[in-house]
């Protein structure tokens, strides 16, 4: 951005000015009036040079804005897939929790069953050795290494009913059955446990993903703040540079009239003039710079149907009451501006300029060209703004029609 042109415009707009408003302009030369016309013109053109600099700024930044929010989104998105799945592997981990305690408390039962038919073949051992056995139960029972060894001493002997070893088979089977059954579910326990773990990493990371996006966001969001202040400035600077270009051109026209004419009759005077068949009455007022800035102080106005004012403007009435405000007197219905004014090619399009887009009908939708591309006009949506004919949707809707009201 030029800023060295932001301090000569608003030099130029304060320094003309005071000089401009302090002569007399009939005590001017044309050609002094001719030089501040095109210096002020240079100014403008700097201007607008820096504006459209920040509008492609603001335009990149709305678009990064725009990839920011979608990444937001997806990591929003992430972060709620993420949490669903963490609850569910918690709501697992419960359930297998659940499943270990319960058949710890299955193992523990069948212990102190086999216990208790260990201490009933202990008994029955004894019996049979004191009534006369020819095999030592004690022998076989204090000689034995475990359990299994115990049984097999047992069978071996066949001195204990097949009934009772048969039992404890059972007892010890299903003990290791259920060991095993517990095995696997600890392990399934440890992995979803693993599991948790790492989810709970990967949703830091997701946060972390998502508190730089949202700073990202906000730096962003300064950016454009910015953007759009530096551009409302130039506007202002460049509006009161058209105001000024406005008066010295008719300084000029004046300069340049004939005092009287040759005859000494009445004085000439200058005034803006229209064909009857054009329908334009001019009442006096700021001219067409007047007309082009008049709606910038009511932006974001809503759109009302049959509006007319600034507490809420249909499209031809915002048209008709900013031509009102520079002293011009037109229709403010879309049909009857259609043929307002003198029609021109969109080549030739300048600011000030009526433009005609087809919504519902042809010429349904009207605003005034500002230049660069850009219309003023109350929209049903957002009401009355500023908007491009250059791309989207008014691009599509613009008929080419153009009428010029002098």
């Amino acid at each position: 951005m030029k800023k060295s042109v932001l301090t000569v415009s608003a030099v130029a707009v304060v320094g003309f000015s005071s000089v401009f408003f302090q002569t007399e302009a009939n005590a001017e030369s044309i050609n002094n009036l001719k030089d501040k016309q095109s210096e002020i013109q240079d100014n403008r053109e700097e201007i607008k040079a820096d504006l459209s600099d920040a509008e492609s700024e603001i335009a990149d930044v709305l678009i990064e804005l725009e990839e920011l929010n979608k990444e937001i989104s997806q990591v929003n998105h992430a972060l709620t897939e993420n949490q669903k799945k963490m609850d569910e592997t918690e709501d697992s981990i419960s359930s297998k929790q659940a499943e270990v305690d319960k058949l710890e408390k299955e193992i523990k039962q069948l212990e102190e069953a086999i216990e208790k038919r260990f201490d009933i073949l202990k008994e029955r051992a004894v019996s049979y050795q004191q009534s006369g056995g020819n095999v030592s139960y004690l022998e076989v029972i204090f000689g034995s290494k475990s359990f299994g060894d115990f049984i097999n001493r047992v069978s071996a002997v066949n001195k204990i009913s097949d009934s009772d070893v048969e039992l404890m088979e059972k007892q010890e089977a299903d003990k290791k059955k259920v060991e095993e059954k517990q095995n696997k579910v600890l392990n399934s326990l440890e992995e979803l446990k693993d599991m948790k773990a790492e989810l709970e990493g990967i949703q830091a990371t997701i946060k972390e993903q998502k508190q730089e996006n949202e700073s990202k966001k906000d730096t962003l969001k300064s950016k454009k703040q910015d953007l759009e202040a530096l551009k409302d400035e130039l506007q202002v600077k460049d509006s009161n540079l058209a105001t000024l270009e406005s008066q010295v051109q008719e300084s000029i026209a004046a300069a340049e009239q004939p005092v009287a004419s040759s005859d000494g009759g009445e004085l000439q005077t200058l005034s803006k003039k229209s064909s009857p068949s054009k329908a334009v009455v001019s009442t006096g007022g700021g001219g067409l710079s007047t007309v082009i800035n008049a709606g910038y102080q009511y932006l974001g106005v809503p759109y009302v149907w049959g509006g007319k004012t600034p507490s809420g403007f249909d499209c031809s009435g915002f048209v008709s009451w900013a031509f009102a405000q520079g002293g011009y007197s037109i229709p403010s219905s879309t049909s009857a501006l259609a043929g307002t004014g003198s029609k021109v090619s969109y080549s030739n399009i300048q600011p000030g300029d009526i433009v005609f887009f087809d919504t519902y009908k042809k010429n349904g939708h009207v605003g005034i060209y500002i230049g660069g591309g850009k219309f003023i006009g109350s929209q049903s949506t957002p009401g009355l703004s500023v908007e491009t004919m250059t791309s989207g949707y008014w691009n599509e809707k613009f008929n080419g029609h153009v009428r010029r009201i002098r």
